[in-house]
């Protein structure tokens, strides 16, 4: 009778656990939703400037048209400079692809290369939200921030864990280290410059990124108008990739 209770006391004692650690995942996960909504609408138009900094000071920019329908679904058109103009980016999923349009069709592409041949990658450019390639496996609090440790949920995702922290305050992304699944820093971005941008939305203008792995280059990326809006789905599709031009 005692071993029985016991092990009716230990199964409680598990469950107990169980459904404390999957509260705590749920609620963690809810809140990196909300980092992701104060960081960019679902479904949004944007505008950006991308430049790569290389060790001698050289510098290449490019403006770029940057769209996103729900969880899923982005892309982006080069405005500048010439060499450029015209080409399109187009993420589904795991999917990417690049549209020159001397070539005349789409060119599958990597999360690991880099349109522009800088510090951000092509997942950087054209990237999805924390919570739909991240889950959280740990957030603490370290003053007046939160520290969220995220793990991949799939192997295709670039990086294999994310150390995240966010203002408490307004919960404003401010530093992101990038991790390989060998524990391996790949690079680091910085947010800084808050800026209202209308519609609710406050959030840092300009992101940095240095990498161990890339001494002395930096890339930055200056985000100056973002607006909420609907699109239809044809929009992201392979055949559309030359029309985007016309749409914006």
């Amino acid at each position: 009778m005692k071993a029985k209770i016991m092990k009716i006391n230990g199964l409680f004692i598990c469950l107990l656990v169980f459904s404390t650690v999957s509260a705590f995942c749920q609620d963690a996960q809810a809140l990196l939703v909300q980092v992701d909504r104060n960081l960019m609408p679902e479904s949004y138009e944007a505008y950006r400037k991308i430049i790569d900094i290389e060790p001698d000071g050289k510098r290449k920019e490019y403006l770029v048209y940057s769209i996103k329908k729900g969880k899923d679904k982005t892309a982006m058109l080069f405005l500048a400079p010439a060499s450029e103009k015209d080409r399109v980016m187009l993420r589904i999923g795991d999917n990417m692809w690049l549209y020159i349009p001397a070539v005349g069709r789409p060119i599958r592409q990597t999360s690991l290369q880099s349109v522009t041949g800088g510090i951000f990658n092509n997942a950087d450019i054209l990237a999805l939200d924390l919570s739909v390639e991240y889950n959280v496996s740990d957030i603490s609090q370290d003053g007046e921030d939160y520290i969220f440790n995220l793990k991949a949920k799939t192997q295709s995702v670039a990086y294999d864990r994310v150390k995240l922290r966010v203002f408490k305050k307004g919960l404003i992304v401010s530093r992101m280290e990038c991790y390989s699944a060998t524990d391996i820093l790949l690079k680091t971005l910085e947010f800084t410059q808050p800026k209202d941008f209308g519609g609710g939305l406050v959030r840092p203008a300009v992101i940095e990124t240095t990498s161990p792995v890339h001494k002395g280059y930096r890339s930055i990326m200056i985000v100056s108008k973002v607006r909420q809006k609907k699109f239809p789905d044809e929009i992201f599709t392979l055949p559309y990739m030359p029309r985007i031009k016309d749409f914006r």
